[in-house]
């Protein structure tokens, strides 16, 4: 199965946005970014890891004594793959209920706002 074909689980993403945010790093610095906010063992985000490998979701430089793991997926790739199965399962296929519901429930800054209007300014933009 190809990486752009993978949904990552949930502790893959975390660990994705380490990596994604670094653009490289060892288990233990991914570990102790993880462990800021989770309570995660070594030996899990090393596991974690070998299987992302396998996967092919990340990419491993094994030439030195410590392992350089680096994204092998875009953080852009991935979003849209998990939002497009998101509108196809939860809101039936519809981009504008995610984007209502979404816009219900957080508050969107000024800057953001006004970065949706262009978007849908130029997608209303006949062709």
């Amino acid at each position: 199965m190809s990486a752009k074909a993978l949904k990552p689980t949930e502790g893959e993403l975390e660990i994705l946005q380490v990596l994604w945010d670094k653009g490289e790093a060892t288990v233990r610095e991914v570990h102790e970014e993880l462990a800021k906010v989770k309570d995660i063992g070594y030996t899990t985000a090393l596991k974690l890891l070998q299987i992302m490998y396998e996967k092919g979701l990340v990419s491993r430089d094994d030439s030195a004594k410590t392992h350089i793991y680096k994204p092998a997926v875009t953080r852009e790739k991935t979003q849209k793959q998990l939002v497009g199965k998101m509108i196809n399962t939860l809101f039936a296929g519809s981009p504008g209920q995610l984007v209502m519901q979404a816009l219900g429930n957080h508050n969107a800054s000024k800057e953001e706002l006004d970065e949706i209007q262009r978007l849908l300014d130029s997608l209303k933009k006949p062709s």
